[in-house]
């Protein structure tokens, strides 16, 4: 940006931060980005005026206790300077701004200095200004500007811990805008959304399955390496390194008494130790398929964390991340029966504890579930071992065959196909099952395995089966991967064949629902994107939500219900944007809200979405919202009061995404969440004894009433 430009790249702590004005005439600007840990606390000094002639410093970046930025005259250069030295710093005029600083995130900040005024500029933006009456008219205060040097001082004494990233200081006013956008530092963050075979607790603790070889399960998860504006930067073959340690001090978590390492990397059905088998990034992501073989239990009862890092970038805080706290144990806490099944079926337990105990075969398990479906209610068809789930059965036309697979439009002269939706691989049953809203692909299938189609088993299958089985064992970022780079040459059948196979071979039609609505998700997806974003640049939020609005109103037929205000708050929240809009952060919202759509879309669900009174379902909250809805002043509401939801948590292509939730108050006076697998029925026009789903869910003796959703913000 100039010669004339003194110049700090890289990243350092801000105590090593410095800018003298030896060369300067009173006209100055400096810029840099920011980066405080958690442990900084407010009111706090950022940069010092320091100077020979001066016994003690006097400020001139300030961030107060009540979140407000301000910028100091500067000494020998204002006379409004005089009074900074003399502690009152209240009361001498200064360039100021609201502004609640985040903690372990970057902020670039910008600060213009001229004899006249000082200026504030927050991420590129100026947010603050002041007047200043110039005492650059005595030759003393000329020469005394010069030694003037603007650090951070505080010494041990400093209890602002941060780091500082590409710090400029130029001799006259420059474009702090045009700094803002070169050159913006990165940070490892851990992707939630990614997370597959993870169980999250009541307390928000992970539970994951380990221990020996036998028992110990694959999880996988993402970390992501993005700019300061959300962006994901490509240091493809780039190595992150994960490790295991423990939550309350952070070092490394002991070998087992085996001496095998605490974290193994699985990498095509062979385990290494995590040090010895980093993740490479693609694409700004990088994929672990992880196992834990030490257990809590054997280390004090203690909790764990895992520890990602990219040595060859530093050893820096914000080049480190980590997951939720982690409990490790032997055997999976969803082998415990639900309250729902507990209920109505005795033998299941029988059932559960000869599945724990005894080598018995699936098909033998298949069979014994089948002989034991309840008739007491629709809701209640199937349960399969193990998976603590409850099924609903819906009759279908068994020999029904697809023409297409699009969603259902709903007009209110005919039901058309308009949005481009895809249909579900088993139109028989929508599943009721336990739901831990942790972002967990079940892999697991709460559907019995689909019999082959003779006329899918003749014909040509061009996708390869190592695309297949590779689907299969794929966690969720590797099959979107895989998915979007399918999906370009792909024909319509080529997806319904690929969806076909994998629900065969996994054993599980969720997988194949997603697989069938990735056509139109991307193409819907990068349509809507190119509209908005025509430079493929960052949009405005406020100006993007709308069109997002548009679309997602017409895929999901809502001619008379718009998105609220809580609602762009959730997307926002998912999509892990503020003011602007990135395209990483465009997909990640669109991959949550198109599955929703779909299945709004549909005949039965439809009419409860744009049902105002009562209001079924009042917009998008989180699972707290819902379980802070069904808390009244003196406890619990009522057993049976329930909350309809979508689960945050699950985004395409999760088996799951796009499913309802419920969460109800038990008989127990607890609180239990439900998962409505909604895949499983379509095109409710084909399906003539399809009850309304309000009138499903009130025949389950559980949910008796609906409650009504209390925000939180």
């Amino acid at each position: 940006m100039g010669s004339d430009a003194m110049r700090s790249q890289g990243y350092y702590t801000l105590k090593d931060l410095s800018f003298d004005f030896k060369e300067h005439e009173g006209t100055f600007s400096i810029c840099f980005w920011v980066y405080f840990m958690n442990s900084t606390t407010f009111p706090s000094v950022i940069l010092h005026q320091v100077h020979d002639d001066i016994s003690e410093s006097a400020p001139f970046l300030v961030i107060s206790d009540n979140n407000r930025i301000n910028v100091f005259p500067v000494l020998y250069l204002h006379e409004e300077a005089s009074a900074t030295c003399m502690g009152s710093w209240t009361e001498v005029p200064h360039a100021t701004v609201d502004f609640e600083f985040p903690l372990e995130k970057w902020v670039h900040i910008g600060c213009e200095v001229c004899p006249n005024y000082i200026r504030l500029h927050i991420n590129g933006e100026v947010v603050g200004e002041k007047s200043m009456s110039s005492s650059l008219n005595k030759e003393s205060n000329s020469n005394n500007l010069k030694g003037i040097t603007l650090a951070n001082v505080c010494g041990d004494r400093n209890i602002v811990q941060g780091y500082v990233h590409s710090f400029e200081g130029f001799h006259t006013v420059s474009s702090i805008k045009d700094h803002h956008l070169k050159d913006p530092p990165l940070k490892l963050s851990f992707d939630e959304s990614s997370v597959s075979e993870v169980e999250e607790e009541s307390d928000g603790v992970w539970g994951i399955v380990g221990g020996k070889a036998s028992c110990r399960r694959n999880f996988s998860l993402d970390v992501v390496l993005s700019d300061a504006f959300g962006q994901p930067v490509h240091m493809d073959n780039e190595q992150v390194f994960a490790s295991l340690v423990y939550a309350d001090t952070g070092a490394p978590v002991e070998n087992t008494t085996d001496n095998e390492a605490p974290l193994l990397s699985s990498y095509d059905g062979i385990e290494f130790s995590s040090c010895e088998r980093p993740s490479k990034f693609l694409l700004g992501r990088a994929s672990f398929k992880l196992r834990i073989s030490q257990l809590s239990s054997k280390c004090d009862n203690r909790l764990f964390l895992i520890r990602f890092c990219v040595p060859k970038l530093g050893n820096y805080p914000f080049l480190q991340t980590h997951t939720r706290p982690i409990r490790c144990i032997s055997r999976s806490r969803n082998t415990k029966l639900s309250t729902l099944v507990w209920k109505k079926s005795t033998h299941a337990l029988q059932r559960l504890n000869l599945s724990q105990s005894s080598a018995i075969g699936d098909g033998l398990l298949e069979r014994m579930n089948s002989s034991l479906e309840e008739k007491t209610n629709p809701l209640m068809k199937r349960f399969r071992v193990g998976l603590d789930k409850i099924s609903m059965s819906v009759m279908a036309e068994p020999n029904l065959k697809r023409s297409g697979v699009e969603c259902n439009s709903h007009v209110s002269t005919a039901n058309q196909v308009e949005n481009g939706c895809p249909v579900s691989l088993d139109d028989r049953s929508l599943n009721f099952e336990e739901a831990d809203d942790s972002p967990s692909e079940s892999s697991e299938s709460t559907e019995e395995r689909n019999s082959p189609s003779n006329n899918m088993e003749s014909r040509r299958y061009p996708i390869s089966d190592m695309t297949i089985f590779k689907y299969c064992l794929a966690g969720l970022a590797e099959r979107s991967h895989m998915l979007k780079e399918i999906a370009i040459s792909a024909s319509d059948e080529d997806i319904s064949a690929l969806a076909y196979h994998v629900s065969h071979y996994s054993g599980c039609s969720h997988h194949g629902n997603q697989i069938l609505i990735s056509k139109r998700l991307i193409e819907d997806g990068t349509n809507l994107w190119m509209a908005m974003s025509p430079n493929k640049n960052h949009v405005p939020w406020e100006r993007a939500v709308y069109e997002i609005e548009e679309k997602f109103m017409k895929i999901a037929s809502c001619l008379t219900r718009s998105l609220s205000h809580q609602d762009f708050e959730i997307l926002r929240r998912i999509a892990g944007c503020e003011e602007y809009l990135t395209q990483e952060n465009f997909e990640k919202l669109w991959c949550w809200l198109y599955p929703v759509a779909c299945v709004l879309s549909r005949d039965w669900v439809n009419p409860i979405w744009n049902s105002m009174s009562p209001k079924w379902i009042e917009g998008f909250i989180t699972k707290e919202d819902a379980e802070a809805s069904l808390q009244g002043p003196g406890g619990f509401q009522e057993p049976g009061t329930f909350i309809l939801r979508f689960p945050i948590s699950r985004s395409w292509p999760h088996p799951d995404a796009g499913s309802l939730t419920v969460t109800y108050v038990g008989s127990d006076y607890k609180l239990r969440h439900r998962l409505l697998s909604m895949d499983h029925i379509y095109g409710s026009d084909r399906i003539t004894d399809v009850k309304p789903l309000q009138d499903m869910l009130l025949e389950e003796p559980e949910l008796t009433r609906l409650g009504r959703v209390i925000r939180r913000y």
